[in-house]
């Protein structure tokens, strides 16, 4: 009956910030307070102890840091640099919106800025170029989401930090790493595979008029070389560490690093160098994330307290064949993730269940964290969720939105969900 109520709440949770469009948080924390205290016994102490304060201060310090970049424009001249640099090969646009918002993403962006800023631009563009608008939006939807998984940026950031509170601090980098590339390919070949549906096609004679972007400023050149510098800091010790496991002075630092930290070193720089302002730097933290995501984390911890967790993957683990296991947690995130948040709701609630359920079946936990996060991200595009509903945002006429809605919701998302779970049963297979 207790798991019954925990595994309801998460649903109501979700529902109620839904259909109110309040934060999801909210009600988590409310939920876990009075299951936790009232009924399970929990002390307020240990409730407010299942607040995950590790991935806050990542989420907190990472885009405080690339705030400076979204601030002074630096990021959004880097996607135009790179959309001009394809102007002349029009069939390649579709993927010139991709590179565009998965570097400007992968940078630190976040993927609800790389949308909020490249969708109207993009349907602007596929005006311009007399291409399909539902591939553009995929592109750029895909570009955001998967460029965002990088291993410094902030959704390849919430991976790791979930999957260190999973157990896997060891191999949560190249988890996280692998996961980036799968999410790479999976979103070239979904771009592809809508390029060369029939009816989709663009006219591929068509040149695209781009005007050049004005050249970075003395500052912004400083704040993209600061940016390249962290990336490199923060990755090339995990790296060296993975190919030189047994030289003592690297293992020593990498020991030492932590996105998070690194990233308040380089906005104190940043602040010194004057890049941006301090005030409007910290108003642009999302703090609204970070509320949805620690709320429900706060109740994920409850669920695990109770024995929920392990409960839920002990009965996917004898009951699911083996197989099966990448497609439906594929299909479970791909569902939730069509009303919700994948980093706020999907992914905290699945990843606890992911150690317990590799042990059960004994696939590579990899495998089921790939599947969660690539067939959450599948339905992003649905005009409920983020992505879709920036899109749907962006339109400029009632005609546009009333043709894009249906194209998003009958066609990107079905194709999108269905071939996420092919995608991933054929990587249960490679890793």
């Amino acid at each position: 009956m207790l798991n019954f109520l925990i595994i309801l709440a998460i649903f109501v949770a979700v529902i109620i910030g839904y259909k109110t469009g309040f934060n999801t948080g909210f009600f988590a924390i409310v939920f876990a307070y009075l299951i936790g205290g009232f009924v399970m016994g929990m002390t307020p102490k240990d409730i407010i102890g299942g607040w995950p304060v590790s991935t806050m201060f990542v989420i907190f310090s990472v885009s405080l840091f690339y705030n400076f970049a979204l601030s002074n424009g630096t990021l959004e001249k880097t996607a135009r640099y790179l959309l001009y640099a394809f102007r002349k090969f029009p069939g390649l646009l579709p993927f010139a919106l991709y590179v565009a918002s998965a570097g400007i993403a992968a940078l630190g962006a976040g993927f609800f800025t790389v949308m909020a800023f490249m969708a109207p631009l993009t349907l602007l563009i596929c005006e311009e170029a007399h291409m399909n608008k539902l591939i553009g939006a995929i592109a750029i939807n895909c570009g955001a989401l998967s460029g965002a998984n990088f291993m410094t940026s902030g959704s390849g950031i919430i991976f790791r930090g979930l999957m260190d509170e999973s157990g896997y601090t060891d191999v949560s980098f190249r988890y996280s790493s692998i996961i980036f590339i799968a999410s790479v390919i999976f979103s070239l070949l979904l771009i592809t595979l809508f390029k060369f549906l029939p009816g989709s096609r663009q006219n591929a004679d068509h040149e695209v008029t781009f005007e050049k972007p004005e050249t970075y400023t003395a500052l912004q050149k400083k704040n993209l070389y600061l940016m390249l510098l962290m990336i490199l800091v923060v990755l090339i010790f995990p790296v060296l560490h993975i190919i030189l496991p047994d030289a003592e002075i690297i293992t020593y630092i990498n020991s030492k690093m932590d996105v998070g930290l690194v990233a308040i070193v380089f906005s104190a720089i940043a602040l010194f160098m004057n890049l941006a302002p301090q005030k409007e730097v910290i108003a642009k933290v999302p703090w609204n994330t970070i509320l949805m995501i620690c709320g429900v984390g706060m109740l994920i911890n409850v669920a695990i307290t109770a024995g929920t967790i392990e409960l839920l993957a002990s009965w996917a683990g004898s009951s699911l064949p083996t197989w099966s296991v990448p497609v439906v947690f594929s299909l479970i995130g791909a569902v939730m993730s069509f009303f919700s948040s994948t980093l706020g709701v999907v992914c905290p609630a699945l990843f606890p269940l992911v150690p317990a359920l590799a042990q059960a079946t004994g696939l590579n936990p990899l495998i089921i964290f790939s599947s969660i996060v690539i067939g959450a991200q599948s339905s992003a595009i649905s005009p409920f969720s983020s992505g879709g509903s920036l899109i749907i945002g962006s339109c400029t006429t009632e005609e546009e939105r009333n043709h894009m809605f249906p194209k998003l919701l009958f066609e990107a998302v079905p194709i999108s969900v269905i071939f996420a779970a092919v995608f991933n049963v054929v990587l249960s297979f490679i890793l």
